[in-house]
Formats: C-alpha cells, structure tokens, sequence
C-alpha cells in the first residue's frame, strides 16, 4: 500500500533546517498562540456543516468525525443534509443580500469547483485560512496536486482547506460483462449493441455533469480550450461533438433517453437488477463499499477507462458570515488530521483518497496507511492510471444549461 500512497500524495518535500533561525522560531510560536487561541474560542460553539448527503456512508463517517470532534475539542459539529451544495451557496448570497453579515445559518460547506468559484467572485468566504491550520502546515505539500491550488481553474488562494481527492470510475458485473467498454466512443458502440443498457446521472446532479465532461474531453479535437472560460471561446464549435453523440446515445439509452438516474445511487440500485450494465461513481471505493452493504454482487468491478477519467480535489470552505469560523477551523484541521484521513480512505467506510504528504507523516502513520486493506472491487492508484484535468468551473453551468435545453423533458 505504501507505494500506491505514495503515488497518490506524490510526496516530496525539502529537508527543514535542524537550526532554526530566530525569525522562523518567533513565527512557530507566534502560530501556535494564535491556534490555541482559536481552539479556545472554539470551546462550546456548534458548527453547521452543509454537505452532500446522498451517501449513508458518507454521512456516517461525518457522524464519526463528530463524535470525535466533540470529545476532544468540546466543538458540536451538526450536518446540514444538501442534496445540492448550490443551495447552501444561494443561502451565503441571500443572506449578504439581506445585511445578515455575522451569525448565518452555515459555518462549513463541502464543496469544489463553480460553487467554489461563486463564493470567492462574490465574496462570501472567510479567510485565508487554510494554511493556519496546524495539520495543514504538518502534512500537505501543496505541489503534490495542481488541484489542491487550482480548484477548477480557481486559484484556491487558501480560502478552503483540501478533504480529499476523487476520482471517476466505472462498474460493471464481471459475470454479465466480461469485457466492458473502455471509451466514451467504445460505450456508444456497446449501448446501440445493447439497446437500453448504458444511461447516466442527470444533469445538474454532479456525477451526471461529470459524464458531460468526460465525453467532451474524450471527444472534442479543443481539449486545450476547456481550460479557459467558457464564454472566452466557440462554445457551440468545442461542444458540437458532444451533442451529436448524446443525440445517438439517448435513442439507444435506458428507457430511450427520456429519464435518466437520479444519483449513482440509483445507477448502483439498476446495476444490481441488472437493468443496465455499467454505471460510474466519483467514489473509487464505491463498489467495494456497496458489496460489503450487499447492495452489489461481489462478481461486481471497478475499471477506468483507458485514456483517463476526470479527477479533481474537494474541499471545506467557511461562508464570511460564520457565527462559528473558531469551531469551523477546528473541525476543518481535525478532518486533516492522519486519524480522521486514514479512517476516510478505509475502503468500506468511505475508500475517499487521501490529501496528505505520505512523506510528511510519522512513520507511525505510514504504517497505518500501509496497512489498509483494498476493497474487493477497489482499483489501485495504478490502476486508476491517468487522472484527467477538470475544465475551468464556468463550463459546468454552460454546459448544465445547454443540456437541459436540448434533452430536459
């Protein structure tokens, strides 16, 4: 496992001085002042934390970071169930609409990518603050990842602090399919085969705006111009592509293309009644996990396709209007912590790959990464092979809205 960690966190940092000078040493005191300070603060406060709750485990394991935030920092973290994480960014905006500048309903958000971006163009953050969390400054090594300072495209300027990395995948029942399609083009070939098999997730559900991208990125000959705005370049040229194959795939797809899953939940459950034949997820732990629920068959596998799927990192952000941004940062450097990042990538509690530096960590902790044991369905960072770039965030909406303009029922 050590190797596929270390792969993942691509750690690599210079050798700190063992004779500090007298600056940096004034300046690690000054830093462990101020977070004590902020732990004190934190002491009695309740955080709100809005997150995606559309996974038991997930849920689960927030519930756990709960427990365990409460008992060392007496901090309660509550979550707020989204089923839509622009929801709680509508809510920020509303209440800096309304004057309600301190005490808002929201003092942690799960998010990445056009919330993010929408928060920081509107001013809606608290901070910089990532780098003041201890464990942050411990651990990461922000040249590991382009993602863990360029979310979407967005310079994160430490206005959120990084939860974990994902990745697509895809799922197949090895004793139906043997030999699935490892393209965007090989799974049109696959569906007109196969008619009714393939479907995915509707846009705006995120994994579903994720297969819009991936079949972009696999189809377009423009690659290079989804890393700019998307009102900045030929929308309909880039784009045209995609929408002459979802117009052939949709004739071919679940129920003809006139209803789609409405979460890889439900292409989990069609999966497993064997309703279609592949479905995808943006957890790399998320068959090996609904195995061990006896969601899924243990004949089923994960796979990747062989150019690449997108890959991105996610993080937690504090709305600049936090009753609770003490509490916020402490839950925010506990999930941080090696503890709270090994539990989160145990494959049957969550498999959600780690942010941490491999070569940062004690060697105790790097046992503990090394010991963990892969899902039965769980591909290896190896495995998982290249890891394809997000577009810059404003094509998400663009291409949401041009979607649901051509195929929303």
């Amino acid at each position: 496992m050590r190797k596929s960690f270390v792969a993942a966190s691509i750690a690599a940092t210079l050798a700190l001085s063992s004779l500090p000078t007298l600056a940096t040493s004034t300046q690690t005191n000054a830093s462990q002042q101020s977070w004590q300070n902020t732990l004190q603060q934190a002491k009695g406060q309740t955080v709100y934390f809005n997150a995606w709750g559309g996974a038991d485990n997930i849920n689960d394991y927030i519930q756990w970071a709960a427990d365990r935030i409460k008992a060392e920092y007496d901090v309660t973290l509550k979550q707020v169930k989204l089923t839509d994480t622009s929801d709680a960014v509508n809510r920020v905006l509303a209440e800096k609409a309304a004057g309600k500048n301190n005490n808002g309903s929201i003092d942690l958000i799960w998010l990445n990518g056009e919330n993010f971006r929408a928060m920081k163009d509107n001013n809606l953050l608290f901070g910089p603050f990532s780098q003041s969390l201890p464990n942050y400054m411990t651990y990461v090594d922000e040249n590991a990842r382009q993602s863990l300072t360029q979310d979407f495209g967005t310079p994160v300027d430490d206005m959120e602090s990084p939860w974990g990395m994902a990745q697509v995948i895809f799922m197949h029942d090895t004793a139906t399919l043997s030999n699935p399609p490892k393209s965007i083009v090989e799974l049109l070939t696959y569906a007109k085969a196969h008619p009714g098999r393939v479907t995915y997730p509707e846009p705006p559900q995120f994994l579903g705006s994720t297969f819009l991208k991936q079949a972009l990125y696999e189809l377009t000959p423009y690659r290079k111009a989804l890393s700019q705005p998307a009102d900045t370049v030929d929308f309909n040229k880039i784009t045209a592509p995609l929408w002459a194959y979802l117009d052939q795939l949709h004739q071919v797809a679940w129920r003809n293309g006139q209803t789609f899953p409405s979460s890889s939940e439900e292409m989990v459950r069609l999966l497993d009644d064997q309703e279609i034949d592949i479905a995808l997820s943006f957890d790399i732990s998320s068959a090996s996990v609904q195995i061990d629920k006896g969601n899924l068959p243990d004949t089923v596998r994960s796979y990747v396709f062989t150019g690449g799927t997108i890959g991105n990192t996610h993080f937690l952000a504090i709305p600049y209007n936090s009753g609770a941004k003490a509490g916020a940062q402490v839950v925010a450097n506990f999930m941080l912590s090696p503890e709270a990042q090994i539990k989160k990538q145990t494959p049957t509690i969550w498999g959600d790959l780690s942010v941490l530096s491999y070569a940062k960590l004690p060697a105790s902790e790097q046992a503990k990464f090394d010991a963990l044991p892969r899902g039965i369905a769980t591909l290896s960072i190896e495995e998982l092979g290249q890891t394809l770039p997000e577009p810059h965030s404003s094509w998400v909406g663009a291409l949401e809205a041009e979607w649901r303009k051509r195929y929303a029922q």
